[in-house]
């Protein structure tokens, strides 16, 4: 009875303790508008340091009940900025209009994997963008090419131009030279597969005949973040280093890209209905043109008794020679972009549906991406204390990506194309039929017109969550937060090059070849989170557990069908057949623990660790810990601070690390298949696994001040950050004698050092005109610090051409290559002629508004950073190269520019080792919307809103890179190789 007594009594202790309700409470309620008048639905209405809140209804209204005496209301809505208002019995009834802002600094950011931290509280430099920022200039066709130059701290490289994608993000310098090193993609709670999955092309183009190991590293393969539909986003967030991605532990190296899609809004009276269609078209970037022959030029090429200057002749007095950079680029491909969405709901339940269908030819024929997508997200409240939120997506795209890139043996289109001069007669006869072209191993008009080279997609993307609030008091909260996610697509590839190709005919390359491949992909995230929150007067402690588990499953299986039976595409109507099948399981669990500490939004403490394993590591049970920290000081909110025109004053530091697991297979001695007097077998491969193998590590800390000015009309963000990363994978040789020849081992560190500066303006904001000015500079250096094996060469072909080079105490992403003073015998004795690494970058937004009308446009400039250019040397090699008459590169000004390089080769790299920086204006665009009210009373209310205007990507250039675009990576799926053309 006693102990029955004790736990009653404790039990009513707790329940008073927690309860806090007074019968003395009131009412507020009042109306929220924006100085437009536009009532504004879902502005959360809080009472300040509590836990109690509601939000605005479709009228703007809303109703609080508060606690008694006097206090005070916070009004907080996405892009406009904060309101506060102190009320009291006598005041009950409380209207407030709130003003747009373009700082940001009162919209929320990741703090946790289950926590939001307002932006003028956190302690990490985080990297976020609006729908309206996004999207609201010019429509993409990917979602990562939407990202270019918007974000300080990011370098976005794609690895060709063919349609459906294909691009590499790195953010904050290398974080890996041998493994991949893309951001970790969240969309909705669900972690998203990137992975470039290659086409098996390499059978035809042999384009790591070259050395390269990695037969896919060049099949110019897209990326799978591609499929995502950025119009359906409604904000994105880059976690740029280990000091913000700590908390995603293991698979937090390259960054981490968090996304939020739309959500309804309830609409009792009636749903909200947007359509949105742009027309448009692509051309060729920057056409370069072809040679001007002229028969002594056709005579240095061929020979003086060549007949390929009769044939020259011929083709000059016929009128028929040809400009084949317009015939294979030359292509306006036609964009169609239409998109439907659709906003309802109720007092408890808000549902959001998509459905949009893109279609965009190529610049060259038979190229092109189209894409269809469906969107459905559902937000409900059960009851006061449980709440469910629902988002999926089905995508559905198909691309025609033509066959470009690296080969050797040259029967890619860009590569064949490279060696045609313009007398050439490659165009399709009266039969239909097309000539052999005898100046390449392919005519690549034919190559277009006949290849396919499909990736087709369909893919599921769904999560959910359940939010219980166990406690839900003034003083007190504690929520049970449980969310999972499934991505789950099959990619089929198709490749199919028949036996009528001049490359595939008489005997030449495969005889035909027919090469389809399917990839299944399941990848599974669930997690659980407990989070408590205390409010007291003027601190606040949130504290927060959890637990994740992430599987991903992917089974690549590969035919390739050659010599083919006359007319047939079928995999086994072939007289060779082989099959390629690689599959990885993986399965991470992980658990975390974080104290978030705030003091009147003055002080502002965060302390968290997570812990990780993975069954990629040779012991899946071995656990690996990454530590994070965070100070945030807001001196502008003490009260000894009296500088009214300086409205935000905050130091800010932040300590974390982060990981990257080993490859797949890493840990292991794989066994690789074989036929031995015609039986099935197994042999060991020649690559020694590695049992002690771990993840290389992230150590980032960095440090920033913000400063604010005209309440915040005038924002300065600055931060510097320094990162090591640790144990970095290389592939180091082991002693014959062992019966291998490599391995994979932890054996180098590297450091990058970089700064990151945004000044965002409201220069001019009145009813009539508004001016918006945001500028970002960036700039990152990395050194090798510490190298357990020789320095080495990788990421391209060879010290002759330029080539990346691994040394201590250099930078990362150097190139090196011969001089007239270094022998490549003498090993490492090499010259460096660049550094992939931009001197700088910098990009400036300008948002325009007078009265309906706005003009908004982006500018991008990179300063520095060198390309290898080998699309050069093929051209010089052929002669075809549209500067090989032009002077200026002979210091001695005797030879042309083509005859100049030329007679470098073998002696210098100089010559391929191009600047390929630029300043583009990456987005522009003119709109006009029309008077909603003035709409609504001619249209019935049919039609509440209507904006047309024209838009451009990539309209202006400036670089001085002697080829297409400066962008350019012929290498995927590997840390360091960028920025090498073929």
């Amino acid at each position: 009875m006693r102990k029955f007594l004790h736990r009653l009594s404790f039990t009513l202790f707790l329940w008073l303790l927690l309860m806090n309700t007074s019968f003395a409470q009131f009412d507020v309620s009042g109306t929220v508008q924006s100085a437009g008048g536009e009532p504004l639905v879902g502005v959360t209405v809080a009472v300040k340091n509590t836990n109690v809140g509601t939000a605005t209804d479709i009228d703007g209204k809303y109703v609080i009940q508060v606690p008694p005496g006097s206090t005070t209301l916070v009004y907080s809505y996405i892009g406009y900025r904060n309101e506060e208002r102190e009320v009291s019995g006598s005041n009950s009834v409380l209207n407030v209009v709130l003003e747009e802002s373009a700082s940001e600094l009162d919209e929320v950011i990741v703090s946790g994997l289950a926590t939001t931290v307002k932006r003028s509280n956190a302690a990490n430099a985080v990297a976020q963008i609006s729908a309206k920022e996004l999207t609201g200039i010019t429509t993409q066709s990917t979602f990562d090419a939407a990202l270019y130059g918007k974000f300080p701290g990011v370098q976005i490289t794609q690895n060709s131009g063919a349609p459906g994608g294909g691009i590499n993000v790195r953010m904050r310098g290398l974080t890996s030279i041998s493994a991949a090193a893309q951001p970790l993609y969240i969309i909705d709670g669900v972690y998203i597969d990137n992975t470039a999955i290659s086409a098996g092309l390499n059978v035809v183009s042999a384009a790591s005949a070259g050395g390269n190991t990695n037969v896919f590293d060049q099949d110019n393969p897209s990326n799978r973040i591609a499929d995502l539909d950025p119009g359906d986003f409604q904000s994105v967030e880059i976690l740029k280093g280990a000091s913000a991605a700590a908390i995603y532990g293991s698979r937090a190296a390259g960054g981490v890209v968090i996304i939020n899609t739309k959500r309804g809004v309830a609409t009792p009276n009636a749903p909200q209905i947007s359509f949105n269609q742009s027309l448009g078209w692509q051309e060729m970037l920057n056409p370069l043109g072809v040679r001007e022959w002229d028969t002594a030029d056709v005579a240095s090429v061929y020979g003086s008794g060549s007949v390929e200057i009769q044939n020259f002749l011929n083709a000059q007095a016929s009128g028929s020679l040809h400009d084949y950079e317009e015939e294979l680029y030359g292509n306006n491909g036609l964009i169609s972009d239409s998109r439907l969405s659709i906003s309802s709901g109720n007092e408890r339940t808000a549902i959001y549906a998509s459905g949009f269908h893109r279609n965009e030819a190529g610049i060259v024929e038979n190229t092109g991406y189209e894409k269809t997508g469906l969107r459905l997200n559902i937000d409900h409240e059960i009851s006061r204390n449980l709440e469910v939120r629902a988002s999926s997506n089905y995508i559905r795209s198909s691309a025609d990506r033509g066959f470009f890139n690296n080969d050797n043996t040259g029967t890619t289109m860009g590569v064949s194309f490279a060696s045609t001069p313009s007398w050439a007669q490659l165009n399709p006869l009266p039969d239909g039929t097309y000539p052999i072209n005898p100046y390449a191993p392919a005519n690549f008009l034919q190559t277009g017109a006949l290849i396919t080279n499909n990736e087709a997609v369909d893919r599921f993307i769904i999560g959910g969550s359940v939010t219980a609030k166990i406690i839900n008091t003034e003083k007190n909260s504690l929520r049970l937060i449980l969310q999972a996610g499934l991505d789950d697509y099959i990619l089929r590839t198709t490749a199919i090059f028949p036996q009528e190709l001049q490359f595939e005919s008489g005997g030449n390359g495969t005889n035909g070849a027919s090469i389809q491949g399917t990839t299944s992909s399941f990848n599974n995230n669930e997690s659980a989170f407990l989070v408590h929150t205390y409010f007291a007067p003027t601190i606040t402690f949130r504290t927060q557990f959890g637990l994740t588990r992430e599987s991903f499953n992917r089974n690549t299986i590969i035919t390739t069908a050659t010599q083919l039976i006359t007319g047939q595409t079928n995999v086994d109507q072939a007289a060779s057949i082989d099959v390629y099948q690689f599959r990885t399981d993986q399965l991470d669990l992980g658990g975390f623990a974080q104290e978030e500490v705030n003091w009147d939004d003055r002080i502002i403490a965060t302390i968290g660790l997570r812990a990780d394993k993975s069954s990629n590591n040779f012991d899946p049970n071995q656990l690996y810990y990454y530590p994070k920290a965070s100070l945030a000081i807001n001196i502008a909110e003490f009260d000894f601070w009296n500088v009214e025109s300086v409205s935000l004053l905050k130091l800010r530091a932040a300590y974390g690390q982060a990981g990257n697991f080993p490859t797949f297979g890493s840990q292991f001695t794989n066994l690789g298949s074989t036929i031995i007097d015609g039986f099935a077998g197994l042999l060991v491969n020649t690559r020694l696994g590695n049992d002690s193998i771990g993840p290389e590590r992230q150590k980032e800390i960095e440090a920033g001040i913000d400063l604010g000015f005209l309440n915040n009309r005038i924002v300065f963000e600055g931060t510097y950050y320094k990162k090591d990363v640790e144990d970095l994978f290389i592939v180091v040789q082991v002693p014959p004698s062992s019966g291998f020849t490599s391995k994979v081992t932890n054996a180098a560190s590297l450091q990058n050092q970089g700064i990151e500066l945004t000044l965002n303006t409201e220069i001019i904001k009145n009813k009539n005109f508004e001016w918006l000015n945001v500028i970002n500079f960036w700039k990152n250096r990395s050194e090798v610090t510490e190298l357990k094996v020789p320095a080495f060469v990788t990421g391209a072909f060879g010290a002759t051409l330029g080539t990346f080079y691994i040394d201590t105490n250099k930078s990362a992403t150097q190139i090196v290559g011969i001089g007239p003073d270094s022998l490549i015998e003498q090993g490492n004795e090499y010259i460096v002629y660049g550094d992939y690494e931009p001197d700088f970058q910098m990009s400036f937004y300008e948002a325009f508004r007078w009265k309906n009308l706005e003009l908004n446009f982006l500018i991008h400039w990179k300063q520095g950073g060198e390309n290898i250019n080998l699309t050069t040397l093929l051209t010089d090699l052929f002669g075809t190269s549209p500067d090989f008459d032009d002077t200026g590169l002979d210091p001695s000004g005797e030879l042309t520019n083509g005859n100049y390089r030329l007679s470098q080769l073998g002696v210098t790299s100089a010559p391929w080792v191009e600047d390929a920086g630029y300043l583009r204006v990456r987005e522009i665009g003119l709109f006009y919307t029309f008077d909603s009210k003035k709409l609504m009373s001619k249209t019935n209310d049919v039609i509440k809103g209507l904006r047309i205007g024209v838009a451009a990507r990539n309209p202006i250039n400036f670089f001085k890179y002697n080829s297409y675009d400066p962008e350019v990576s012929n290498f995927v799926n590997n840390g360091l190789a960028s920025g090498v053309e073929v």
